[in-house]
């Protein structure tokens, strides 16, 4: 058999990586569709078009978003098959602004922010009045992150049974702070109205009662339902968050049971900046005020507020709480 001579037309080089155009500009997708995202699994997102539960998708992040954080309440854009059917998979290509966003790190020392959820208008902060017991710092470190992110606080207890005596919910009566009860035998028509029409997020520790109350609220959920064990810390059930739907209008964001909650990102001017009725009056106050009065901040503006001293008082105790360390808060389960 007579070999085949070969010569410069066989060879065939792949063009290096520094050869393949490059661009900066990413593809504008006009038609791309409105979605809310739902829950996060792994780098897939789970998303209703339209917020409609009823036309539900899983999604990519587009390469061109590089590592754009998206987190359950995000309003996205999606293209691709957004038929919803088994196996399909949308594209994220873009994540619009923010209304609101709640924040934490994992201590009072940690730059990093850790995105809550997003575009939520109310926080319900979950808290037992028994087994585990309350504390008002966390109640304090999630209103002050609440306020500084532009949502609602609203304080949701439970277990009232156990502790029908508390006199828990007197702490916060200066600040105006709706308070609720949904335990399990509570009625909840008061809940639903203000959760009706709204994205609302609860938070709590594990153990508190939060997967209770999800269940309840939307019965089809099926979240799982943790005990408390003899120290008084919770087991954690809930392991990601996950936005349901209403039967009558709105969403609620069930969030894992909370160990840490640090506000190294807030400041106080970002919790006073919430009170219409004392944000005016800290432009007075010297440069580096941090608004605790006397004798760290002689000349605070709100010690010169006619009327307004147990408010000021009040909401002193977050900015308290904002330059504590409280161990429990910090380092130690919570509740569900």
């Amino acid at each position: 058999m007579r070999r085949r001579e070969y010569d410069e037309s066989d060879v065939r080089v792949r063009p290096g990586r520094s050869s393949r155009p490059r661009t900066k500009t990413r593809p504008e997708h006009r038609d791309a569709v409105s979605a809310m995202v739902i829950a996060v699994d792994r780098g897939r997102w789970s998303c209703v078009l339209e917020s409609d539960p009823e036309r539900p998708i899983v999604a990519m992040r587009a390469r061109e978003l590089g590592r754009t954080p998206i987190v359950v309440g995000d309003q996205v854009g999606v293209v691709g098959d957004l038929s919803g059917t088994p196996d399909t998979l949308a594209r994220i290509v873009r994540v619009d602004e923010r209304r609101t966003v709640l924040r934490r790190t994992a201590d009072d020392t940690d730059p990093f922010e850790r995105v809550v959820v997003a575009n939520a208008e109310q926080l319900f902060i979950v808290v037992a009045l028994a087994d585990p017991p309350p504390r008002t710092g966390f109640v304090e470190r999630a209103m002050a992150a609440a306020y500084a992110g532009g949502l609602q606080p609203i304080l949701c207890l439970t277990k009232d049974d156990l502790d029908p005596e508390s006199g828990f919910a007197t702490e916060f009566r200066d600040l105006d702070l709706t308070i609720v009860h949904g335990g399990r035998e509570d009625p909840l028509d008061l809940i639903l109205d203000l959760l009706r029409d709204k994205l609302t997020c609860l938070l709590g520790h594990s153990g508190v009662g939060k997967s209770t109350l999800v269940n309840r609220l939307v019965p089809e959920a099926h979240r799982a339902v943790g005990d408390v064990s003899g120290v008084g810390k919770g087991r954690h059930t809930s392991t990601q968050s996950i936005a349901l739907p209403l039967s009558g209008g709105g969403w609620v964001i069930d969030t894992p049971g909370i160990r840490s909650f640090g506000l190294a990102h807030i400041t106080p001017d970002d919790v006073i900046q919430a009170f219409a009725d004392l944000a005016d009056a800290i432009e007075d106050c010297p440069r580096g005020c941090t608004h605790l009065g006397p004798p760290a901040d002689p000349e605070c503006a709100l010690d010169q507020l006619p009327g307004k001293e147990r408010r000021v008082a009040a909401i002193r105790t977050l900015l308290v709480a904002l330059k504590s360390n409280d161990p429990w808060v910090i380092g130690s389960s919570g509740s569900q």
